[in-house]
């Protein structure tokens, strides 16, 4: 079994200029080989369940049902405080009540809910439309009020960029917080200066989000951690990384009609297993399976 950190330790983590690296895990799987990298916190990515559990892009299509699902089966694998992308919150104020408590229970450390209308998008598509923020300050307030430890973070994301202006997301982040949110996020800035310019504005934790490919250029993260970031999500490196790596392996099967020299594309069985920790069960085995 894994020994989780308290929860109160991504409180004490996620402080402005800290730039916390958060990789984005979409199963146990990744999850085991970011805590082997050393990694001490992650995210668990809507976008990366989506398209690894069903194969589907990011338009709002897994239930919270099945978000819970996943965020247990890592909990288990993953020491580490957890960050939950919770989309919406699965519809209004009372929707996010139940998801909350969902949540929770299934071992969120944090819960990043956003602004956008249900069913939302991938937040670097184009197509964004976002609720009135009166209706997602009562979603905040409402995930305040309903989650059981006082140390689980209420994280509020806004996708306002695109649909009403930088400065209408700025405002809209800085009414998140007055409504109970701990840490604040606001979604695909554009430019350096955009950048630069939000935790100026928001003093208190920020997130980011690094989406390669995406509308957010990529910065050192002693940059970030220079201009006042609490975090920095890198959502869907794991998962763009091992679609690279399958896309090559499976290729060159598919040419070769075997993997012959192209053996260095493929991860060692003995390595695979130690990742999968085969030893505790082997050694759980030894000690509970009876002998003829």
């Amino acid at each position: 079994m894994v020994s989780h950190v308290p929860r109160h330790e991504l409180r004490n983590m996620l402080v402005p200029g800290a730039a916390l690296l958060l990789p984005g895990v979409a199963n146990a799987l990744a999850a085991r080989v970011v805590a082997d990298q050393g990694f001490a916190a992650a995210y668990v990515t809507g976008a990366g369940i989506a398209n690894t559990f069903l194969g589907i892009p990011d338009v709002g299509l897994v239930t919270v049902s099945e978000l819970a699902a996943h965020v247990a089966a890592i909990r288990e694998a993953f020491a580490g405080p957890l960050v939950v992308d919770a989309d919406t919150g699965f519809g209004n104020a009372v929707n996010v009540a139940r998801t909350v408590q969902l949540l929770e229970r299934a071992g969120a450390d944090a819960l990043q809910i956003e602004d956008q209308v249900f069913p939302k998008r991938c937040g670097h598509f184009a197509g964004k439309a976002v609720i009135p923020g009166t209706e997602m300050v009562a979603k905040i307030k409402a995930a305040v009020d309903t989650r059981r430890d006082r140390d689980l973070l209420i994280i509020a994301r806004t996708d306002a960029i695109e649909p009403e202006g930088y400065f209408a997301a700025i405002e809209r982040a800085a009414a998140y917080r007055e409504a109970g949110a701990d840490v604040t996020f606001v979604e695909a800035p554009t430019s350096l200066e955009q950048i630069a310019d939000i935790p100026r504005r928001l003093p208190w934790p920020q997130l980011i989000n690094i989406v390669i490919g995406g509308r957010t250029p990529e910065l050192p993260n002693a940059k970030l951690k220079e201009w006042g970031y609490a975090g920095v999500i890198y959502a869907n490196v794991a998962l763009q990384s091992a679609l690279k790596g399958m896309q090559a392996a499976l290729g060159e099967l598919r040419r070769r009609g075997h993997m012959g020299e192209a053996l260095n594309l493929v991860m060692d069985f003995s390595e695979r297993q130690r990742l999968v920790q085969k030893d505790q069960f082997d050694a759980l085995e030894r000690k509970y399976v009876a002998k003829e």
